[in-house]
């Protein structure tokens, strides 16, 4: 019995450390990526927002976009109509728009849109993307753009905090977000998020080509970043001026976005992304779910295996600015959330995004 219970110790220990170390709990904070910035560079600029339907605080969030400490950049946003709802709140905004024309068959709706506004304006330098839901600083336009000063540099992202208006999903929302944040701190594993990226004018080329005709064009955040790996460039990310988007989901519509992300994102990375995410969240739920069988069955010292949870608490709370008991709650559910979005996106083989359902390749990337 005591053997059995030494190797549940340094078993559940080992996992323990595992977990700990993945998280980045036993290291520093990573390196932002947002290095080679060179005072003054100021490329001529366009702002592309794909636009469809009407999100929380639209003419709020694009006239935020509008007002930015930076000279010498345009805008412009992408409708599907000329009856599309997102028109009165552009044209309160002060900002053109374009209807978005089919450039590729294979492409999602957004695909589509960026690639018409760069048709119809073609001459900048650098193009930023903006999703229509974020609200941004004076400051996130010349934060976004700096990185890009380094040549070796093909783009510069931002993740958003997901600010909760509505209930508790809208928090879980939130907490969900700091894995995608995290993702984008890790140099390898970071990628582009469509909602705020920046690029430079030479990596349309690959761009366009993967919209066209590739197995990545449902997805622009894939798109631009497989175009910019291909061509040996890195990929900065910022935490500062990051945009808000926010949320008041409820259970349906925060599972359909969660397992449509998961989805994606299994898209876009390689293969063994599924199998290490499962293997590490299950890690954690054995942990969690055996420190506290064998704290009450066996002794208080197990208790030890749920530090991993209390460190991960304080964390959450850190990020998210809040002191709403719930998120300790929160905390504890994600790992079962993670994993059962992780198992149920490895099977679709489609996602619907604003009214449109697209088809996903039925095998990912190897």
């Amino acid at each position: 019995m005591l053997l059995l219970l030494y190797a549940a110790f340094v078993t559940l220990a080992f996992l323990c450390l595992i977990t700990l170390d993945a998280r980045g709990y036993l290291r520093g904070a990573f390196k932002d990526g947002a290095t080679g910035r060179k005072a003054g560079y100021r490329p001529k600029t366009l702002v592309i927002i794909p636009c469809k339907g009407r999100d929380i605080g639209l003419a709020e969030n694009l006239e935020s976009i509008g007002r930015q400490e930076y000279h010498g950049y345009d805008i412009v946003a992408v409708v599907d109509s000329t009856v599309d709802e997102a028109l009165p709140a552009i044209k309160k905004a002060g900002i053109s728009f374009v209807v978005a024309r089919e450039v590729s068959r294979a492409a999602s709706g957004k695909v589509n849109a960026i690639l018409t506004a760069i048709e119809r304006h073609g001459k900048y330098e650098v193009y930023v993307i903006a999703d229509s839901d974020i609200l941004v600083d004076r400051k996130w336009l010349g934060t976004l753009i700096a990185p890009l000063a380094d040549g070796r540099v093909g783009l510069s992202t931002m993740y958003p905090y997901f600010k909760p208006v509505g209930g508790f999903w809208s928090k879980v929302k939130m907490v969900w977000g700091f894995v995608g944040e995290g993702l984008l701190e890790n140099e390898k594993s970071r990628f582009g998020w469509g909602g705020s990226l920046a690029f430079r004018r030479d990596i349309l080329q690959n761009f366009r080509a993967l919209a066209m005709n590739s197995r990545y064009s449902v997805s622009d955040d894939i798109c631009i970043t497989k175009a910019v790996a291909s061509m040996g460039l890195s990929m900065a990310y910022s935490n500062s001026s990051r945009p808000i988007v926010r949320t008041d989901d409820n259970f349906r519509t925060f599972y359909e976005w969660a397992n449509r992300q998961t989805a994606l994102s299994l898209l876009g990375y390689r293969r063994n992304l599924l199998y290490y995410g499962i293997a590490f969240y299950a890690a954690e739920i054995l942990v969690f779910l055996s420190g506290i069988a064998l704290a009450v069955t066996v002794s208080p010292l197990f208790v030890v295996f749920l530090l991993h949870t209390a460190i991960g608490i304080e964390k959450t709370y850190r990020k998210a600015g809040l002191s709403d008991p719930a998120i300790s709650l929160i905390e504890m559910m994600s790992p079962f959330i993670y994993l059962s979005n992780l198992l149920l996106a490895s099977r679709m083989r489609s996602i619907r995004w604003r009214g449109r359902s697209y088809r996903l390749p039925v095998s990912r990337a190897p």
